[in-house]
């Protein structure tokens, strides 16, 4: 892992410990129809505003970094959703429907920021190792913050939001003082690509444009996870206690094999790598609608969470290596906006389909995830290509 730049330790030190703290997004909803004493549908809507408020940032909050610098950007939005968690026990009902948009806005903003500043450091073609380094460092936060997150809450559920207030605030504090200037950038000449508006450079990219709606199926499917599939469980006559070690085997997973295989394969070409991980993703869910057993649930499981870490660390490192000089944090967030619009789509659609016919859900999902291998295999003749550059093992 010789190379890699400490901006992105740095970061992925930062993404860890934001991530044991990240309380907000797993408990709000309780919160709001429990202690607060809201209604299901007020706090439904409350909550919602804050996952409305994620997905529009993610497709627009790399704007601002691309035009006034990402580490910059990065620092304001941190600020903001640091003070903006912190008092959410003390909001009255009709300031949270206006500051949960704007928190999930910031939350989402400091993340595209984050992102592009990942990838401004290195060169196009070797990101993919510290994409790996920043989604592993993530993943581990997540294996600590939902558990420590329940006893806290069993204590004082408030307890909650003012510490996740103050550690994204401390790792604002940390970060400011470690993190160097803004990476140095090309001048944007006139008539040069980075002039183009997203959208234009995007349809000149006729490999991108193809790929996209590819990003949005495999999303839309990879989601069940965490909508459907707990409720298939549940039907099937499973305990709980099966779902969570499914997603406690895929976090598992990808700690341990993620960056090694993003090390292995860095000079394949990255769409054969997300074809081949999307097409593990739609055999895994395949398994799935093969029998009820607890075993073949954790075969589904190991399947398509090799498929995951072959293909969301590669497409990730794939989009920010298509962006014209300048456009690294719009085409940043142009990704994860594409790559997490499976959190507002997958439960309506998962829900109408197992609701309708709950034997076709799994087989659906396994053909959605193959034909968006397909379509990932089809860009593949229209990709211009990345530089390739020498790398340090």
């Amino acid at each position: 892992m010789r190379g890699i730049p400490r901006i992105v330790w740095t970061l992925a030190a930062g993404r860890f410990v934001n991530a044991i703290g990240s309380f907000v997004s797993l408990y709000l909803f309780l919160y709001l129809s429990g202690p607060r004493g809201l209604s299901l549908t007020t706090a439904g809507l409350i909550s919602g505003g804050l996952g409305a408020g994620v997905l529009i940032g993610n497709f627009t909050g790399g704007w601002f970094g691309d035009h006034y610098g990402h580490r910059r950007v990065m620092l304001l939005a941190s600020t903001v959703g640091g003070i903006g968690v912190m008092t959410i026990p003390w909001q009255p009902v009709w300031l949270l429907f206006l500051a949960m948009p704007v928190l999930g806005y910031a939350g989402a903003t400091a993340g595209v920021s984050q992102g592009a500043l990942v990838a401004l450091a290195v060169e196009p073609g070797d990101r993919r190792r510290s994409v790996a380094v920043s989604r592993a460092a993530f993943n581990a936060g997540c294996v600590i913050g939902p558990p420590l997150g329940a006893l806290l809450m069993a204590y004082n559920i408030e307890l909650l939001f003012v510490l996740d207030g103050l550690v994204t605030l401390a790792v604002r504090a940390v970060t400011a003082r470690l993190l160097p200037g803004e990476p140095p950038r090309e001048p944007i000449r006139p008539g040069k690509p980075a002039e183009r508006k997203l959208w234009r450079a995007v349809v000149a990219d006729r490999s991108l444009l193809i790929l996209l709606p590819a990003i949005v199926v495999v999303d839309l499917v990879y989601r069940q996870l965490y909508s459907t599939l707990p409720v298939y469980l549940r039907d099937s006559g499973h305990p709980v206690g099966l779902y969570a070690a499914l997603i406690a085997i895929g976090s598992g997973m990808i700690l341990c094999l993620e960056i090694p295989a993003a090390v292995a394969l860095r000079k394949r070409p990255a769409l054969v790598i997300i074809a081949a991980g999307y097409g593990l993703v739609g055999l895994g869910f395949a398994v799935f609608g093969l029998g009820r057993a607890a075993w073949l649930m954790v075969a589904a499981m190991v399947v398509l969470t090799i498929g995951e870490i072959l293909y969301k660390t590669t497409a990730t490192a794939h989009v920010l290596d298509s962006a014209p000089p300048g456009m690294e944090g719009r085409y940043q967030g142009l990704y994860m906006g594409a790559a997490t619009s499976g959190s507002m789509l997958a439960p309506p659609v998962g829900a109408l389909v197992y609701g309708l016919a709950p034997g076709l859900l799994w087989p659906l999902c396994a053909l959605a995830a193959l034909a968006a291998a397909l379509i990932a295999w089809r860009a593949r003749c229209h990709d211009r290509g990345t530089p390739q550059v020498a790398i340090a093992t």
